[in-house]
């Protein structure tokens, strides 16, 4: 059986035991320097201090699978030294502590599963943004082989085993079958791409228009003054938030099919989780900066993702790559989180005609 070393002991990356686990693999946790918590409680009780789900309207732990193992970052050496994957498994905002701290000492032997989803400007084209394992390389000399996980799967559904379809991707197919090969079971399907600026830049959009979608979620309870959803409005913001997601991953490189995994991830976005919270809040009138009053202490990828996405857009418009107006939902929320604007979808910009 394999070791799988998970790095990062968050929702997401602690969650991808369940299928390891599953399929008779051992699995160390290894929480970074902000997890100790989480690691301290994970070995005296065996649960999961932040993932979580509802019993019967309780908030309850998850409890870890057998094979699963508890390290603080301290341990960490000992931990990849005879593993067989190494799971990148912090948010993004953990991301620069990765590059700087343990893409060092990963061996070129080793190779990497990142769950962290995200873009980031490319630092050498102002407007051009990369996937993060396309970052991640640029943190050592190495030929590491790192890989990544898109698509439609939330981390204490997957913990609760609910059947979902990803997609691993990676420069290496025959890496690719090796990971699913360690995975795959009867409730964690894995289709795999070696497009990585596709899969990662497609899945990262998700987030931003995630937000937007959910507007239309806080504008109905407003509108109702009761926790009351239209779908109509979400519909068409989706439907908004699609074609324009599908526009940018053209721009930025990505393979059309590609973006259907966004499509997917931004479905089960918006129907739960801190985006969707985000989105609600400002769509029921808020402002940004009420909002995140509201929201302190939660971690936010969707705003910083709309924010570079935005910014990204507007340079290629200066540089006659692309055109502000196919993109008014990206605008509209640009709006939102850097203005401090209130709501006011522009719908009518959304309006197309079509002739055959």
């Amino acid at each position: 059986m394999a070791i799988i070393t998970v790095v990062g002991a968050g929702m997401m990356g602690s969650a991808m035991a369940f299928p390891a686990c599953r399929n008779r693999h051992s699995v160390r946790l290894v929480g970074s320097p902000l997890d100790r918590e989480i690691i301290e409680h994970g070995k005296r009780t065996g649960d999961h201090l932040t993932l979580c789900h509802d019993v019967k309207g309780v908030r309850t732990s998850f409890h870890m699978p057998e094979g699963v193992s508890f390290h603080q970052y301290e341990e960490l050496a000992d931990c990849i030294r005879d593993a067989d994957l190494l799971i990148c498994g912090v948010s993004s905002f953990g991301l620069e502590w990765f590059c700087e701290n343990v893409i060092p000492v990963i061996p070129e032997s080793l190779p990497v599963l990142s769950i962290t989803k995200g873009m980031i400007d490319d630092g050498e084209c102002k407007g051009n943004l990369i996937s993060y394992p396309e970052y991640m390389l640029r943190f050592t000399d190495k030929k590491l082989k790192i890989n990544a996980v898109g698509g439609p799967c939330t981390s204490y559904e997957l913990a609760d085993l609910d059947p979902t379809e990803v997609t691993f991707c990676g420069p290496d197919i025959k890496l690719l079958r090796f990971i699913r090969s360690l995975f795959e079971t009867d409730f964690y399907h894995v289709s795999l791409s070696t497009d990585v600026r596709g899969v990662e830049c497609a899945v990262a959009l998700k987030n931003a228009y995630a937000l937007g979608v959910s507007l239309a979620i806080g504008m109905s309870y407003r509108r109702e003054g009761r926790v009351f959803e239209h779908y109509n409005s979400q519909a068409a913001l989706f439907g908004q938030a699609s074609k324009e997601m599908a526009r940018l991953l053209a721009l930025l490189g990505g393979l059309h099919d590609s973006i259907y995994l966004g499509i997917g991830d931004l479905y089960v976005t918006v129907f739960g989780g801190r985006t969707r919270r985000i989105g609600t809040l400002l769509g029921e009138g808020k402002h940004f900066d009420e909002a995140m009053a509201i929201l302190r202490g939660v971690t936010l990828e969707s705003i910083v993702i709309a924010r570079r996405t935005a910014d990204a857009l507007l340079q290629m418009t200066k540089d006659g790559r692309a055109k502000k107006e196919d993109f008014p939902l990206l605008m509209h929320i640009r709006e939102l989180l850097v203005d401090n604007a209130e709501v006011n979808i522009p719908w009518q910009a959304f309006e197309t005609e079509t002739i055959r």
